[in-house]
């Protein structure tokens, strides 16, 4: 039996307890939650398993040292203690990726360039070569996570972020992380026992997680590789004999319904969901919430409705309204599950949640919150032995510090209402990003300058260069448009990161 080692699973916060149950059920061993990641110990096969059968991963690392570093010199000599002819053979490249929360290393790059620096220079010592560097595609990665003086190096047995699935043909406007999608699902305890209906799936996301879930399908089919397959140890014949394992999927006898207002989202959708091959059970209609009717059969409702951080919709709080109204008359029975952002969204609803989950979209701090319908007056439902919240959520929903005690929902809103004369289609929220308050110095320049109709940089005595007063542009502005230019000149293209 081979011996097991320690390794890293990554998330998304918020998610961390529904990781560590699919690493239970997947049978590792000594599991521990952590701060966005989840760590365990098995063998290779529950290494290539993680990859490819947790739903709610990121990535996953093998740690191979731990180690204390002070000062750059420290993390220098660290790195260059360890054989690294065990990991990188002569011909391969690599790549460093960095995570640091330090006050001694407050540059990520830094930190990269001091562990890459060590690697180059321990083979040029020993054989006269040194390893290429790959930054797109390497055939090892590496992540060293730095926290104060406490450093991880870990081999990164994933590559590309693990929600990247492989099914996605496009994608829509702010499409939902198919890792956080995953978690949603599962958050609500949902496998498959009833019909699964999202009102506004965009690109289909939530619908083709929801029938991996119900049919318990690895979502690392669709992968086209792991970064494990490029390392020297790699069995070929016990990945093989996994990803041809099809015993543990399950029949699904229910159905999954998305639905969207935008034609464009419900074309997306139609196409990925072909892509993923789900078209059995997943049909996209184009339809607009408003217009939703009582289900025939038992359902449940899980969805991501914009809340105008990165989608704009005409009155954003009047759609939430609308949503509470049709959960009320046309969903009685059956439980909704709703993702969103402000407080103010929440309370156009006009609906009682039974529970409310923190979790984060990207950087916004969001609830996860969930709705019991129940037909006709809730004395009436109670005295019948209907249960509108059960012990585990009262109990969670009792626990102390679950959301941070000022997310000044209210007041933000407000003050965008009042700057904006209370056009919600121009409302744009500040997260608290390092960027808030210069975006409201220029919004208070802006306002400064509005009466007198001169651009914010102009002056009475205007002196700025010629260029400048020809475009009418700030020197800012053109220094941006110049400096676009000149970027998609070389060729390259912006992209997003994992």
């Amino acid at each position: 039996m081979e011996q097991e080692f320690e390794l890293i699973a990554k998330t998304f916060m918020g998610l961390e307890a529904v990781l560590a149950k699919e690493l239970t059920e997947l049978g590792a061993n000594n599991i521990q939650i952590g701060r966005r990641m989840v760590s365990f110990t098995g063998d290779k096969e529950m290494m290539y398993r993680a990859n490819f059968q947790l739903h709610t991963a990121i990535r996953i690392l093998k740690p191979i040292a731990h180690f204390k570093a002070r000062s750059a010199d420290d993390m220098y000599e660290e790195v260059k203690k360890i054989d690294w002819s065990l990991y990188i053979e002569k011909g391969k490249t690599f790549s460093v990726d960095s995570v640091v929360y330090s006050d001694e290393f407050r540059n990520s790059r830094f930190v990269t360039y001091k562990v890459k620096d060590a690697i180059v220079d321990q083979f040029r010592e020993k054989t006269g070569d040194r390893p290429n560097i790959s930054v797109t595609n390497p055939d090892i990665r590496l992540n060293i996570h730095v926290a104060e003086d406490k450093a991880t190096l870990s081999l990164d047995s994933s590559g590309e972020s693990l929600h990247r699935r492989g099914y996605r043909q496009e994608s829509v406007e702010a499409p939902l992380n198919e890792v956080l999608a995953a978690g949603m699902i599962m958050m609500t305890g949902w496998k498959g026992e009833c019909d699964f209906i999202d009102p506004m799936c965009g690109s289909g996301t939530l619908p083709i997680e929801a029938a991996l879930i119900a049919r318990n399908m690895a979502p690392g089919l669709f992968r086209k590789e792991f970064a494990f397959e490029k390392w020297n140890d790699f069995d070929a014949d016990l990945f093989e004999k996994i990803y041809n394992d099809d015993t543990k999927e399950r029949a699904f006898s229910h159905h999954i319904f998305g639905y969207d207002i935008d034609m464009k989202a419900v074309n997306t959708a139609r196409m990925n969901v072909r892509a993923a091959g789900l078209t059995k059970d997943i049909t996209i209609s184009h339809q607009d919430f408003k217009d939703f009717t009582k289900p025939a059969e038992r359902s449940i409702i899980v969805t991501n409705p914009p809340y105008g951080e990165r989608i704009s919709t005409p009155n954003l709080l009047a759609t939430y309204k609308m949503m509470g109204e049709r959960l009320k008359h046309a969903f009685g029975g059956n439980d909704a599950w709703i993702l969103s952002y402000r407080e103010e969204c929440f309370d156009q609803i006009g609906l009682k949640p039974s529970i409310k989950i923190p979790v984060y979209n990207g950087s916004l701090e969001c609830e996860f919150r969930k709705y019991s319908m129940f037909e006709g007056k809730m004395r009436i439902f109670r005295e019948e032995g209907g249960i509108v919240k059960t012990e585990e959520e009262k109990r969670a929903m009792a626990e102390k510090h679950r959301f941070k005690k000022e997310r000044e929902f209210k007041k933000r809103f407000e003050e965008e209402e009042e700057n904006e004369a209370g056009d919600i289609r121009s409302f744009k929220f500040h997260s608290f990003e390092k960027n808030y308050k210069g975006e409201m110095r220029h919004e208070e320049r802006d306002r400064k300058y509005s009466k007198s109709n001169r651009k914010p940089w102009e002056k009475k005595d205007d002196k700025r260069p010629k260029e400048y007063k020809k475009n009418n542009k700030s020197p800012r502005d053109l220094k941006e448009s110049k400096g676009k230019r000149n970027y998609e000149k070389k060729g390259r293209r912006f992209e997003n990161e994992d």
